[in-house]
């Protein structure tokens, strides 16, 4: 199989490198030039556009930063569908909204080309060791097209059902991971005020049933959300509006605690004291 990676930042880096190193005949091609360079001396061949790109692919990959950045590099007029062949697949890896997915599949589907929505969570460090969490909407046949490269940098990779719903899990997960954020931050606060070492409650917390993911992040950061700030809070506050306009675009009100409880955080990293998504939440 051939494969096209799009969006070689700090997670598609490495998972373009996996890929390259599984032995797939791989072509590259990013916006920013310097973005080629740990590519040096590989395998890799390079494009000069993504629509060459996609000519020289059987999948292409896009890691890419927001729905904007997805809908040109897909859609535009040097983008992938105007080189993609009839029986080509794109796989999207970025997190954006699932309608964004879904409009992009019909738009793909006249030509012959299947897209999936593949998110992942882990970071560039669970890319290179090949441990990330890819999930997968799609089309059984095309996911179990897609899974060999997917498993050169996943696992597990799972298949949660049709175009959008890997996207719908993966803006639920986020929801829940800036939830716990705030729950770990403020109880590592609480046991400050209580004369408890937050380092040592926090070490012991994660060999108890109060674990978690966030936990051993706001932990590493010093017991706050202040360096969690700098490089994730936008991303958490962009995937929190997401999944905000999907649940009330389906009317429920279910997941209201969970949403105040990323809110919670969200506010902290952006030193406001406002709901920055739950208003939209409230039940009726």
């Amino acid at each position: 199989m051939r494969v096209g990676f799009i969006g070689l930042g700090s997670q598609g880096g490495p998972m373009a490198r996996r890929i390259v190193d599984a032995g797939f005949t791989t072509t590259l091609w990013a916006r920013r030039p310097a973005s080629l360079a740990p590519f040096a001396g590989t395998s890799a061949q390079r494009a000069v556009s993504a629509a060459e790109l996609a000519a020289a692919s059987d999948l292409v990959s896009v890691c890419v930063g927001d729905d904007a950045d997805v809908e040109e590099v897909i859609a535009g007029n040097e983008g992938v569908l105007a080189g993609l062949r009839p029986g080509g697949v794109i796989a999207v890896h970025s997190t954006v909204h699932p309608d964004t997915c879904r409009r992009l599949a019909d738009r793909a589907r006249p030509r012959g080309v299947a897209l999936v929505d593949a998110p992942v969570s882990g970071g560039g460090g669970a890319a290179a060791e090949g441990r990330l969490l890819v999930m997968v909407g799609g089309e059984s046949g095309t996911v179990a097209f897609c899974r060999r490269v997917f498993e050169t940098y996943g696992d597990p990779v799972v298949h949660m059902g049709p175009v959008g719903s890997g996207q719908v899990a993966k803006l639920l997960n986020n929801a829940l991971f800036t939830a716990n954020l705030a729950t770990s931050a403020d109880v590592l606060a609480l046991g400050r005020s209580l004369d408890v070492d937050p380092a040592g409650l926090a070490d012991v917390i994660a060999h108890g049933s109060g674990a978690s993911f966030a936990l051993g992040r706001v932990a590493a950061a010093g017991g706050t959300l202040d360096r969690i700030a700098a490089h994730g809070g936008p991303l958490l506050s962009k995937d929190a509006r997401l999944l905000a306009d999907l649940a009330e675009g389906a009317g429920t009100s279910a997941g209201a605690t969970v949403m105040r409880t990323a809110d919670d955080a969200l506010a902290v990293m952006a030193r406001i004291d406002r709901p920055l998504i739950s208003a939209k939440r409230a039940p009726g």
